[in-house]
């Protein structure tokens, strides 16, 4: 069984979204459900046809939740230390076109969120940065392509 890294934080949120979807998501399909059924034929009834459906999403986002959530690896990104980049490190990059700076936490792939600064360990950058040091070059190809960086700054928080 494959371990998920993950920060505390990402874990967290999973969990709250799995206690919302079990609490108040899955009772109110039901709900949704029993109406639609009281209205008559179940085969002309795009009310019930579309409860079930949301009601088989949700019950597909649980399992995935239940399954990441038992197979993740939380990891203490506060005990890292360390001057190379691994999981949880948080670099501070400049652009060697632009002279741009950004930062940017490595985190697991369930909490990445690239307008909050949070890259997933299986973007392209972040498989760059794996290993390198403060003072070191990159070079990248994503999506929009080839871009070249510098580390400026590696920090465990």
């Amino acid at each position: 069984m494959e371990r998920l890294p993950i920060t505390a934080g990402g874990h967290a949120n999973l969990e709250v979204e799995l206690k919302d979807l079990k609490g108040r998501a899955r009772p109110a399909v039901i709900q949704a459900i029993a109406t639609a059924r009281e209205h008559g034929d179940l085969s002309e009834n795009a009310e019930y046809s579309a409860a079930k459906e949301q009601q088989s999403l949700i019950e597909g986002r649980i399992a995935e939740l239940e399954d990441k959530l038992g197979r993740s690896e939380i990891i203490d990104v506060a005990a890292i230390t360390g001057a190379q980049i691994k999981f949880g490190a948080t670099v501070l990059l400049v652009d060697e076109d632009t002279d741009e700076e950004t930062t940017y936490q490595i985190v697991g792939e369930d909490e990445s969120n690239i307008e909050k600064g949070l890259l997933s360990l299986s973007a392209p950058l972040a498989r760059a940065l794996i290993n390198k040091e403060q003072g070191d070059s990159i070079e990248v190809t994503t999506p929009g392509g080839s871009k070249a960086y510098e580390v400026l700054n590696v920090k465990f928080i």
